[in-house]
């Protein structure tokens, strides 16, 4: 199983950006797949989660409202779309899978990890 993660970048405050993670080696319709950020030093932070069939997701208070998790199943793939960037946006952000647990906002409840895509958003 292998996840890449790719999207990140700079933007201003107010800005959008939009993750995309592919998997590969495993049907992504039976994982749930999720985001989560992390700031050096500190633990990893749950964002956003979908689930296999992509019809129930979950997201973190803090990003409600301005992100959007999608996924597609055929092209193994799914987007983290991030509106109305704030500054506390600011971290590494991964993708992950996970066969067992729905929706989890644990991340020691995944057990596969793509490599990280830094979003950094300016004041």
């Amino acid at each position: 199983v292998q996840l890449q993660a790719s999207g990140g970048g700079l933007v201003q405050a107010g800005g959008s950006l939009r993750l995309s993670c592919v998997g590969s080696g495993f049907t992504l319709s039976m994982y749930t797949k999720a985001w989560f950020r992390q700031l050096p030093g500190k633990e990893r932070e749950f964002v956003a989660a979908i689930s296999g069939h992509g019809r129930s997701t979950r997201y973190a208070d803090s990003v409600k409202g301005r992100f959007t998790i999608s996924r597609d199943n055929a092209e193994n793939t799914v987007w983290l779309q991030m509106n109305s960037l704030k500054p506390e946006d600011t971290a590494v952000y991964y993708c992950a899978a996970s066969r067992e647990f729905a929706l989890s906002d644990s991340s020691h409840d995944y057990d596969h990890w793509g490599q990280g895509t830094q979003v950094t958003v300016s004041s």
